[in-house]
Formats: C-alpha cells, sequence, structure tokens
C-alpha cells in the first residue's frame, strides 16, 4: 500500500461560521482572518494506492460551479486535483473508488464534472465505483433547510444515474454511543475502517488506515483544523452541535491514548498531527508534513 495526500485546491470560509460561537479573539489565535473575516482552508484528499485498487477520498469542490458560486469561496493557491493527480503519477481514469466522507459541496463537488457540451452533468472518475451509505444519502437527496445549499443536487445525483453509486452498510450507532473506545471503528469493503458520526452530518464517515505502522484517521469535518480542538470549538455548520461535542472528546481521548495521526483534510498549514492529554483537555502535540512521516 502507497498513499498520497492530494491537494484538490485551497478556498477561504467565513472564521466566525467555521468556529460558531467562539470569540473571534480566540479562534485567531489559531487560524488568523483576513480583512474580511475568512481564513484559510484546504480541501486536502488522500488517494490510496493497493494492489489493482486506487481509491480517492473526498474530492474537494471540482470547477463546474459558476464564478458567482466561487466568489463565495476566495479561491487561492496553484493545487488542483488533476495536478495533484498527475504528480502522484495518476490520472482521474485510473482511480477505482471514490469514497465520500460526506455529500456536502467541498467533500463531492469533484465527483462530477460537465459533460462535453455541457448539457448535463457525468461522473469526473468514469471508471470508479462511487461510495457513500444509505442514510447519509437519503439524507443529502432530502436535506433539510439548514444543509440545503451544502447538497446540491448536480454533485449527487449523476453518481447514481449512471450506475456507478455504491453503498457502505451504516453503523448502527457511532462514536459518542459507543462505551469502549476501540469498538467505534466500522468494516468496509475498501482498504481501510471507518467511523461514523452524527454531529456535522448524518452519518459523516472518518476512514481509519493502517500505514507503515501507524493508524493514520481522515478527520474530514469532525476535526477541521488544529484549531478546533477544544471541545466547545464547533463549526456554525454543524447540524448537531450538542452531539459534534461528545463524538469529539471520545474520539480525542482515543487519540491520545492510542497515539492516532491524524490527517486534517481542511487545515491549510498543517497536513497531520497527533495529540495528547493536558490539563486543559485533549491538545496538539505534534504537527507533521506527510513526507517528514512517511517517507
Amino acid at each position: 500500500m502507497k498513499l498520497h495526500p492530494i491537494e484538490a485546491g485551497n478556498f477561504k470560509l467565513d472564521g466566525g461560521a467555521m468556529f460558531g460561537v467562539v470569540p473571534k479573539s480566540l479562534w485567531t489565535r489559531t487560524n488568523p482572518a483576513d480583512s474580511n473575516n475568512m481564513i484559510d482552508i484546504a480541501a486536502r484528499c488522500l488517494l490510496i494506492e493497493n494492489g489493482n485498487r486506487l481509491t480517492l477520498i473526498d474530492t474537494g469542490m471540482g470547477n463546474k460551479q459558476s464564478d458567482k458560486f466561487f466568489g463565495y469561496y476566495f479561491p487561492w493557491g496553484d493545487y488542483s486535483l488533476d495536478s495533484s493527480l498527475k504528480k502522484a503519477g495518476f490520472h482521474r481514469d485510473d482511480v477505482t473508488d471514490v469514497f465520500m466522507t460526506h455529500l456536502h459541496f467541498d467533500h463531492c463537488g469533484g465527483s462530477v464534472q460537465w459533460n462535453k457540451d455541457k448539457t448535463g452533468y457525468e461522473p469526473a472518475f468514469k471508471n470508479a465505483k462511487f461510495w457513500s451509505n444509505k442514510n447519509h444519502w437519503d439524507w443529502a437527496t432530502n436535506p433539510n433547510r439548514r444543509e440545503k445549499a451544502s447538497f446540491l443536487k448536480e454533485n449527487i445525483l449523476p453518481m447514481q444515474e449512471s450506475g456507478q453509486l455504491n453503498f457502505i452498510n451504516s453503523a448502527t450507532s457511532s462514536i459518542s454511543e459507543e462505551n469502549n473506545t476501540h469498538d467505534f471503528l466500522a468494516n468496509t469493503p475498501l482498504d481501510f475502517g471507518t467511523f461514523f458520526a452524527d454531529g456535522h452530518t448524518e452519518k459523516q464517515m472518518l476512514p481509519v488506515i493502517q500505514y507503515k505502522g501507524k493508524k493514520l484517521v481522515f478527520m474530514a469535518d469532525l476535526l477541521p483544523t488544529t484549531g478546533h480542538l477544544p471541545l466547545p470549538f464547533v463549526m456554525g455548520y454543524d447540524t448537531r452541535p450538542l452531539l459534534t461535542m461528545p463524538e469529539k472528546e471520545k474520539f480525542l481521548n482515543a487519540a491520545a491514548d492510542n497515539n492516532y495521526y491524524l490527517f486534517l483534510e481542511h487545515d491549510a498549514h498543517n497536513e497531520i498531527i497527533t495529540v495528547k492529554h493536558t490539563e486543559k483537555g485533549v491538545r496538539l502535540d505534534q504537527t507533521y508534513t506527510f513526507d517528514e512521516l512517511f517517507n
């Protein structure tokens, strides 16, 4: 097995939305804002090369949306999904599986593209199976008003219409409901297990990968950045913030106890971190680049 970080493109989001009720004077210590109150955000995906299988975890925003749409998110930097795949030695047609942690546009938008004459949409990975879970799919295709702007039908429905959509069995319980921190890992048909979490959105999936003697967890939106380590630092985007906190607490305690390596999808300046127990709760221990840790 070989892993490749895939940078799908940086953007910016409102710092207040990213930290909910936490005062700006606190969250700017770790996530400084620009003059528009926007903070740096990454769309850091992960490619798993294992035998004949090439699995991409999340796909970023993609590029099919309008200039008006992207004007809300201030794209910056030179990263793109295609250039990052090329750097790793691959093309999107080589990808056999696309695993989506959840179906918010910044995690799955790159899974679907315009067709050649821009009359409709088609899967951006023509040879891949797309993986979600039934609970989350139903949640995303019948969205509540709070999340409707994040679940864009053009990002989602073409996966099903193409016949390429597959479901992973949903866990009967999620992180916060388990008593034993070793028991909330569910198996998948792919090369990794997954944690299910419901605070951000229904049945978000966090891949857990055994790699070179380390347990690497793809954090998606349970822990967007290092600045979100304190339990009350919860995104305004979370549908169940009071559930996010016990999920984070359970997971971060397990991460500190068992030396998990946390792969951060949205932290533009920190790729991988470890955490430790302190008097204030679980906090940052070490930061690593992927190359420092694995190459």
